[in-house]
């Protein structure tokens, strides 16, 4: 046996390996939160089938599911990116455990990348849960899929931002509070369910410059117009993402 076999050699796991690591148990704890469930799975599916199968709301021309599944999915991501997250942070920095990781080898930005894949793997999983059901319905998507990426990757990083800024600042309970009503008020007034054409003139223009407003409509450009790339969204897009993971990165409050 040679000299040094049980020698200890301590130290931190490589950083990729402990990012995975803590996404994966990200991931678990989301799903198996009951009211994120609820916000990601459950109300996008019942808003679905609901609207396309009843005639609750005049979609234009076509059928109700290709207006409504585009905007489905956008709500998807809000509500993953945005409103969960935004919860589920607020909530561990007010028990501390924001503090306790910000502590531990894996760095604070290792953290956020860890619930940004968190959040990524659980669009996924809505994505292909709502097109299984969309096409059930009878939707008939077409556009180029490199620009329905990039819309929602865009959507994603401007959502991101946006739940880690309100959840970095406000206190837990305001954070709840405030996340809900706005997921709310978007789902009515961003073009998920009723075309934004619905509203006053002046209420459009404003209304079109809200991040669910750029990703729901780039959606329906792409998968129920076949427009190529839907640029005036993604600019959008991409403005409320440099905000948003801007301003969370400097104001964002870890205790």
């Amino acid at each position: 046996m040679s000299a040094g076999t049980y020698a200890p050699n301590p130290g931190a796991a490589p950083l990729p390996r402990m990012i995975a690591a803590q996404a994966v148990l990200e991931t678990k704890m989301l799903l198996r939160n009951g009211e994120q469930l609820l916000l990601t799975v459950v109300i996008p599916t019942l808003l679905l089938v609901l609207f396309s199968s009843v005639d609750i709301v005049d979609t234009g021309s076509g059928k109700a599911v290709d207006f409504l599944a585009p905007g489905i999915l956008a709500l998807a991501v809000m509500s993953t990116a945005f409103t969960g997250q935004a919860i589920a942070t607020g909530f561990e920095r007010r028990y501390g455990v924001l503090k306790r990781l910000g502590a531990s080898p894996l760095p604070r930005w290792g953290l956020m990348a860890a619930k940004t894949l968190s959040v990524l793997v659980t669009e996924v999983l809505q994505v292909i849960l709502l097109t299984v059901i969309a096409l059930a319905l009878g939707w008939s998507p077409h556009g180029n899929p490199l620009a329905v990426v990039a819309l929602l990757v865009l959507g994603t990083a401007a959502f991101s931002g946006l739940g880690l800024l309100m959840a970095g600042t406000l206190k837990a309970e305001a954070t709840l509070a405030a996340a809900n009503l706005v997921f709310l008020l978007l789902l009515v007034g961003g073009g998920v369910i009723v075309p934004l054409d619905k509203f006053p003139d002046a209420a459009q223009s404003v209304l079109g410059l809200l991040p669910i407003s750029a990703l729901s409509d780039g959606l329906r450009d792409v998968l129920q117009h076949g427009a190529s790339m839907p640029w005036g969204d993604l600019g959008i897009l991409a403005v409320w993402a440099v905000v948003g993971l801007g301003a969370a990165g400097r104001f964002f409050r870890w205790e």
